[in-house]
């Protein structure tokens, strides 16, 4: 099976989660990349902003079709309990070309189930697995069996 693993991520933390599971499932790696600057707290606060009020961003060309891959997980950071608008952007840009989809994200709290379901609907499709974390989990190494829970499911 092709697998694509299309990501972004503002932090690094949803970066971390891609990696780990791109060097587990053999996948390719795409980077979303937002041409807005969110960096800081400025970038912060407007990346807050923009989940909320669902908005689209413009994103730099794609290495990578989705279109010619059996499987694309796509990986958000949640924002104001909300998808981040570079992965709202990719989905709405990509609706029609995924042939099977997974999804993960990370987060401060809460807000995956949310953002799941409207990763569902712009893609039409049900996820084969999804996968939650929050940020301490990444950044303290403690997802490693998630994250196997997670391949075992993409796997069956």
């Amino acid at each position: 099976m092709k697998i694509l693993i299309a990501y972004y991520s503002r932090t690094g933390t949803t970066k971390k989660i891609a990696e780990s599971l791109a060097e587990k499932l053999g996948a390719d790696v795409e980077e979303i990349k937002d041409t807005v600057n969110r960096n800081g707290i400025k970038g912060y606060l407007l990346s807050g902003r923009d989940a909320m009020k669902k908005n689209l961003t413009k994103l730099e060309a794609s290495k990578f079709s989705p279109k010619e891959y059996d499987l694309v997980i796509i990986g958000t950071p949640i924002w104001s309990w909300n998808l981040s608008v570079p992965i709202r952007t990719y989905l709405t840009d990509n609706n029609d070309q995924f042939s099977k989809v997974a999804f993960f994200c990370t987060m401060g709290g809460s807000g995956d189930e949310k953002a799941f379901a409207e990763m569902a609907e712009i893609t039409n499709q049900k996820p084969l697995a999804t996968l939650g974390l929050k940020t301490r989990e990444v950044v303290k190494d403690n997802f490693l069996e998630k994250l196997e829970e997670f391949v075992e499911k993409l796997n069956s």
